[in-house]
């Protein structure tokens, strides 16, 4: 495989995300390669200081310009054309020659990341829109959460298929084998929610494909209720936001007050704390992918460091590996052939 790595995207770009892609190294096959897009000059001076200059498994694509994380998607795509961004979307396309690369990984502009997927990526056959999978951690196993920023302003039939997408996603690579789907809303009654949550889940509601359970409110992620959980990417993005920033303040507080009853008792508290920080950190996660584009793009959090780059690769990895894309060919066009016999 040959996986392609922004280098300069991100809040800690390039330092942290350079540093991911040399410890990255040990997960590489015979036949896989890491592109590392980006200056030409940072990336030599890098693996020089690391000495890998030589090393045979890094090949650098350079690149003069950087889109910025408050910058325009489209606007910054098409003004400048030799960033990072936009050359390794063009190295994601499916007709890129002998530069063609297996996997896209960046931390820098999400807008920017999904707006080059799907321009040179294109979507898989059948798929409305392309949406963002991020795994939450709960006491009950992981959820499913999807979408969180690509599409803000989804349509039924978008939020229908992240549902098909997700459930792929969770038995593939979560292992959960008939995976709960459930779309949020301010109430678990039918009758709650906006119009397009209504649509949403008439349409889900009658598709078996799926093991739709029906709304589900924000709590629920952490009650053991669903698996996935379908949403718009305004939403999902929120939702992830506040649940990073609330695991990070509880175990701060948590911390603070161990330590204020005594350093004893602080001590003997460390590993315990240690273990379940591991479990609710989004670094050990690494990046999320993007479903339904023809490729495997996997956009990470803007303050990424080293470690969330290695478990970046590690999870592209596994996503090629347990063949995703073709499942989910297969779960949407089941589908649509199913909707065709009905009417027919």
């Amino acid at each position: 495989m040959r996986i392609a790595i922004d280098v300069m995207g991100g809040d800690l770009a390039p330092n942290e995300i350079l540093a991911g892609a040399i410890q990255s190294l040990p997960l590489l096959g015979q036949q896989d390669t890491l592109v590392l897009v980006g200056d030409e000059k940072i990336i030599k001076q890098g693996l020089a200081s690391a000495n890998l200059a030589n090393e045979k498994k890094f090949e650098i694509q350079a690149t003069t310009q950087i889109i910025g994380m408050a910058e325009s998607p489209v606007a910054s795509l098409r003004d400048k054309p030799d960033s990072s961004i936009a050359r390794m979307g063009d190295l994601g396309k499916s007709k890129a020659g002998p530069l063609q690369c297996d996997v896209t990984i960046s931390a820098g502009n999400t807008g920017a990341c999904v707006a080059a997927a799907q321009m040179s990526m294109r979507r898989l056959k059948g798929v409305h829109r392309p949406g963002i999978a991020i795994v939450m951690p709960t006491l009950y196993g992981p959820v499913v959460i999807c979408d969180v920023g690509a599409n803000p302003e989804p349509r039924p039939a978008h939020l229908h298929q992240y549902g098909q997408m997700a459930s792929v996603y969770a038995k593939d690579i979560l292992a959960v084998e008939n995976p709960r789907v459930g779309i949020m809303s301010i109430g678990t009654e039918e009758g709650k929610g906006t119009a397009m949550v209504k649509d949403t889940h008439k349409l889900c509601k009658s598709d078996t494909s799926i093991n739709y359970i029906g709304n589900v409110e924000g709590r629920d992620i952490f009650n053991n209720v669903a698996d996935v959980i379908i949403t718009e990417g305004f939403t999902g993005n929120v939702i992830l936001k506040l649940a990073q920033g609330l695991a990070s303040g509880l175990f701060k507080t948590i911390m603070n007050e161990i330590k204020a009853e005594s350093d004893e008792l602080a001590n003997s508290f460390m590993p315990v704390l240690g273990r379940i920080h591991k479990k609710h950190d989004y670094h050990e996660f690494g990046g999320a992918p993007l479903l339904g584009v023809n490729g495997i793009a996997f956009i990470c959090h803007g303050s990424s460091q080293a470690r969330t780059i290695v478990n970046t690769v590690k999870a592209a990895l596994k996503f090629s590996r347990h063949n995703v894309n073709p499942h989910i060919l297969q779960a949407v066009a089941k589908k649509q052939n199913t909707q065709e016999m009905s009417k027919a």
